[in-house]
């Protein structure tokens, strides 16, 4: 087997502190923020003169990361916050939750939206799409039963 465990999803955003905030509310603990830049990072990522805030964000079970990244330089290069959820590439990051009605009453409370309505998907699960900071599309699931 080649691959060992997924390590992370990675989130670019403007506002680092706003995002961070968010996250920690939904569950998230902050395992560690650092700027990064030189030769090794602009191998990794192709962006000369890269220059980068990170945030890294732990799930609660330890096993799920997000990387948070606020970059200074080079600009931003595109924008995809307001795209609906069957846009192309990655867009959406899902996350299971034990209270699903006290989570988004809580993320509301940090500006999230609900972006329709909380379903029921058949006596298995309760799901619903939020936006929070800079328009971040997640998924929030509780398990039934």
């Amino acid at each position: 087997m080649s691959v060992k465990r997924m390590d992370n999803v990675g989130i670019v955003v403007e506002d680092l502190d706003a995002a961070i905030a968010f996250f920690t509310e939904l569950g998230l603990q902050l395992e560690g923020r650092a700027p990064i830049e030189g030769e090794w990072a602009e191998g990794v990522t192709g962006l000369r003169g890269m220059r980068v805030e990170i945030a890294m964000m732990r799930t609660p079970d330890g096993h799920s990361r997000l990387e948070l990244s606020r970059f200074l330089a080079p600009p931003v290069a595109a924008d995809h916050r307001s795209a609906p959820v069957n846009a192309l590439g990655y867009l959406r990051v899902m996350f299971a939750v034990d209270n699903i009605d006290d989570t988004v009453a809580r993320l509301v409370k940090r500006g999230a939206e609900l972006v329709d309505r909380v379903v029921q998907y058949k006596n298995v699960y309760r799901l619903c799409y939020i936006r929070g900071p800079e328009g971040i599309l997640i998924g929030l699931a509780q398990e039934l039963g």
